[in-house]
């Protein structure tokens, strides 16, 4: 997950905005939107300099089938925030390994960023650290548009998931942060820490496969629980 850091243009602060479950005839408008900031400003893609990936635009959409992402749109109908969830399921102890998701993946430069999320998959499972879980909400990409920054859309997002949480008796809600603010934004919304590794730990052949700028010196895994009773704040 990353937050943007692109220049901003003056817009009215004050104008209200909706929260909407991102639905298929949106795809379009959230894939420009992520073109626009998410992909350009995720540090790791800054790092390997990753310009115009098909595999990227694939991964970081093949969650919505899911249901359970959403959109801040405005006034004007234009999406300036987007919040990709996926859901994880337990494994059944009888099912195969997963396919690993860097070997399906034909960009050499995105290959290396999958090849560094299977890493941390091997290391940590979240489901070891809750064992009567058998699903789990997990936060994909938050991204939000710059102008907007500011308004509390990070946090509506994150309120609506809550209650497709809640609806769906899902109590853990997982995100994998790669960038230092986005890793801050969740630790304001009451995530906490449950796994970090640094990236100068991760190397290849001897070699320290990411070096991006700071303050992004490691990936960190953050959780919140949520109860079963809707919070007060959500009725």
């Amino acid at each position: 997950m990353s937050s943007t850091t692109s220049s901003s243009t003056t817009v009215d602060r004050n104008q209200p905005y909706t929260i909407e479950l991102i639905k298929p005839e949106d795809h379009e408008a959230v894939l420009s939107m992520l073109k626009t900031f998410f992909f350009k400003d995720e540090p790791l893609n800054t790092f390997l300099n990753l310009g115009e990936c098909s595999d990227l635009e694939k991964y970081s959409m093949k969650s919505l089938s899911d249901n359970c992402s959403y959109k801040a749109v405005n006034k004007s109908g234009d999406i300036i925030g987007v919040f990709i969830n996926g859901l994880l399921k337990r494994p059944a102890a009888t099912d195969a390994p997963p396919e690993k998701a860097a070997d399906g993946c034909s960009h050499p430069k995105f290959k290396k960023i999958l090849g560094l999320m299977d890493h941390v998959e091997e290391k940590f499972n979240i489901f070891d650290i809750y064992p009567n879980e058998e699903q789990i909400l997990d936060g994909k990409i938050l991204s939000v548009d710059t102008n907007y920054r500011g308004m509390g859309i990070a946090g509506k997002l994150t309120e609506r998931a809550y209650e497709f949480m809640l609806a769906n008796q899902i109590s853990v809600y997982h995100v994998m942060c790669t960038s230092h603010y986005s890793a801050v934004v969740m630790e304001k919304l009451g995530f906490h820490e449950v796994f970090n590794m640094q990236f100068a730990d991760y190397k290849k052949d001897g070699e320290v496969v990411f070096k991006p700028a700071a303050p992004h010196v490691g990936v960190r895994v953050l959780v919140k629980e949520l109860g079963k009773e809707v919070p007060k704040s959500l009725l």
